[in-house]
């Protein structure tokens, strides 16, 4: 099942980076996966990735269940304690580099290291618990870190109209909203081409701005 549609018209076409590498060497970028507990993350990063990926997870304990919030994710078992990591070819010119970021409020102060160097961030959203990617989306608003929302269609749901998630989120009308199934590839590589595309033109916009 396809969840390529966003309210921005439609999939992107895959974007080129104007700076090649003269030698022919692939461009490398890097790429943040964030959004709340058990939200999709490290599926979406193994979805994704052409290498095997790295995960940091651990079986939730019985201490945990006082700190974690886990409504509507009861069945999770585990949790990433610091990141996913994945790598994927968006075309011959360009690797994108995953880094899946722990979504649980007591590690957010890896953020800061994690973000470092990123061309834009995914923020995967559930719309039975939205509110719990507002922390993400505050946090790449202010760092000016281009980012898009994803809402992992869990089990091919259905989803209110995206204007009007866009409203619940207040977020600016430039920032693309895009449906995807963080369990198929091809769904979640339609993502990172609407984010790149999306980091292109804010990067463009930033550079013709006058001083």
């Amino acid at each position: 099942m396809a969840y390529d549609d966003s309210d921005r018209g439609g999939p992107a076409a895959v974007p080129r980076l104007a700076g090649d590498q003269p030698d022919g060497s692939p461009i490398a970028v890097k790429i943040l996966v964030a959004g709340g507990f058990g939200v999709g993350k490290t599926t979406l990063v193994g979805s994704l990735t052409e290498i095997q990926p790295l995960r940091t997870e651990e079986n939730l304990s019985d201490a945990g269940t006082f700190i974690d919030e886990i409504t509507g994710v009861e069945g999770k078992q585990t949790t990433t304690v610091a990141m996913d990591f994945g790598r994927i070819a968006i075309h011959s010119g360009l690797w994108v580099y995953l880094f899946g970021m722990p979504g649980q409020q007591r590690f957010w102060f890896m953020w800061d290291d994690l973000s470092s160097g990123t061309l834009g961030a995914v923020v995967l959203a559930d719309t039975r618990r939205l509110a719990d990617c507002f922390p993400a989306i505050d946090y790449f608003e202010r760092r000016d870190t281009p980012f898009v929302v994803a809402l992992n269609c869990f089990d091919g749901r259905g989803y209110p109209d995206l204007g009007e998630v866009r409203r619940a989120l207040d977020i600016e009308a430039n920032i693309p909203i895009v449906r995807c199934d963080a369990r198929e590839g091809k769904s979640c590589r339609d993502v990172l081409v609407v984010l790149v595309e999306h980091a292109i033109d804010e990067l463009t916009a930033c550079s013709g701005a006058p001083s």
